[in-house]
């Protein structure tokens, strides 16, 4: 017996006997009317997968207008309920409004008993299809809105911090490709995500890629997809980052380390607006809001022939340049200030307070670590603090440009350390370029520097 509720809607009683008698070993719960009036009012109409409903209730009228009054009355109420018209008159143009209207199907009487219950079948399946596009459509919907949660607000009202909100309030509007520059650390992905959320695609989704932890032989099926057996651990069909972020914002980040390989497929994607998965050859059409970030030079990366220009051109419609925290003064205190909140509320140390000398010490400091060096330094103060006040003291700043050269790194860490760093002022900021000098991979550098926090 299938878990079904059917509901019955016709004046002639035998008829709704006989239907019900039919029915009823058919499928688990089987409800009659003989008074279509009663219809709206029908307790948990929502409820029933499916309503058989008469074309005609007058005697001697037969236009089926009240069929098709009372089935757009039914689809105002609960639009997922398959409805199967019946009349005695097969008139073809009846079927075909009744259809338009929105009927599943069309049953002619007297009926033939097979026929009836394969056409309630076939409007049953229908009916569980609805219903289950429509909770995916809303897991989609619910799953969006969680990806979408801006968990890091922008802090800070500095002239120079507010002159790029105000660019980039602007840019939002519109769907121009944007490249977002600034050392590590300011808040290039915030930037990002605040494009986002000022646009019109603010209701779908924003997918973040890091282009610097991708290996370049997984690059085209991370970010195109792959089908089932196009390479050995292609076990079923996957989208990629595009086809994920269709309808929304696909941000790049690290855009700068990339191959001219990967380059390459990185333009034509781009220029096309479609991808084809590896292993297909079906194009497949995309509909993105491309933002991209680098720290990067990526002018000097063109004069040196390590970065195509026509790229360049292709993601740098809008160019937003992002501060240093050291060039936001009047944000430190504010972000401090946020921090210390944060941390305060997550280890249970309410009450904590900086002093005067302390903030004059934060101040004074030029932060190469930028946001994300103050955000650590504020939750290991946090941390290690002991009393109410967090003094001067407290606060262990250690800029990587203090391990001068003359008196030599004291740990191979921080020989490792300053090895990258030098590399990477030499190739202005290049990880292919200082990987190749170091002699190791891309992917073994990007990991470093990651695992350092720099």
């Amino acid at each position: 017996m299938i878990d079904g509720k059917i509901l019955l809607v016709d004046d002639n009683k035998s008829i709704l006997s006989a239907l019900e008698i039919l029915l009823q070993f058919e499928y688990k719960s089987v409800h009659t009317i003989s008074n279509p009036n009663q219809i709206t009012s029908y307790p948990n109409l929502e409820s029933f997968d499916i309503v058989l409903l008469d074309m005609n209730f007058s005697a001697g009228v037969n236009t089926g207008n009240e069929g098709l009054f009372w089935l757009k009355e039914i689809k105002k109420k609960t639009p997922h309920t398959s409805i199967i018209m019946m009349t005695a008159y097969g008139a073809v143009d009846l079927a075909v409004k009744a259809l338009k209207e929105g009927a599943a199907d069309f049953i002619l009487k007297p009926w033939n008993n097979e026929k009836l219950l394969a056409t309630v079948k076939s409007a049953y399946q229908l009916r569980k299809s609805k219903k289950e596009v429509f909770q995916l459509k809303q897991k989609e919907n619910n799953l969006k809105q969680v990806i979408n949660q801006n968990k890091n607000l922008i802090i800070g009202n500095s002239k120079p911090l507010n002159s790029v909100l105000s660019l980039v309030h602007k840019v939002a509007k519109t769907d121009v490709n944007v490249l977002i520059t600034g050392e590590n650390g300011t808040g290039k992905e915030l930037i990002a995500r605040e494009l986002h959320q000022k646009s019109p695609r603010q209701q779908e989704v924003f997918i973040n890629v890091d282009m610097g932890s991708i290996s370049e032989n997984l690059f085209e099926s991370e970010l195109f997809g792959h089908t089932k057996g196009s390479f050995t651990d292609a076990k079923e069909d996957r989208a990629g980052k595009f086809e994920a972020a269709n309808g929304g914002t696909l941000f790049l980040d690290e855009i700068g380390n990339l191959s001219l390989q990967t380059q390459a497929k990185l333009l034509s994607a781009i220029q096309n607006k479609t991808i084809v998965r590896v292993g297909s050859n079906k194009p497949i059409p995309v509909d993105i809001r491309l933002v991209c970030a680098t720290n990067c030079n990526l002018e000097q990366m063109v004069l040196e022939g390590i970065f195509r220009e026509d790229l360049l051109y292709r993601i740098n419609t809008i160019h937003i340049e992002v501060p240093a925290l050291r060039e936001r003064e009047n944000d430190i205190l504010l972000l401090a200030d946020f921090y210390l909140k944060k941390f305060a509320s997550k280890y249970g140390k309410q009450g904590l307070r900086i002093n005067n000398a302390a903030e004059e010490k934060l101040m004074a400091y030029q932060w190469p670590g930028n946001v994300r060096e103050l955000q650590h330094t504020m939750e290991r103060t946090v941390i290690l603090s002991e009393g109410n006040i967090l003094k001067a003291s407290d606060f262990l700043l250690n800029p990587k440009t203090a391990i001068a050269i003359d008196s030599g790194p004291n740990t191979l860490d921080e020989m490792e350390q300053l090895m990258i760093t030098k590399a990477l002022e030499k190739h202005n900021g290049n990880y292919s370029a200082a990987a190749n000098q170091l002699g190791v991979s891309r992917q073994t550098l990007y990991n470093k520097i990651k695992k350092s926090g720099n």
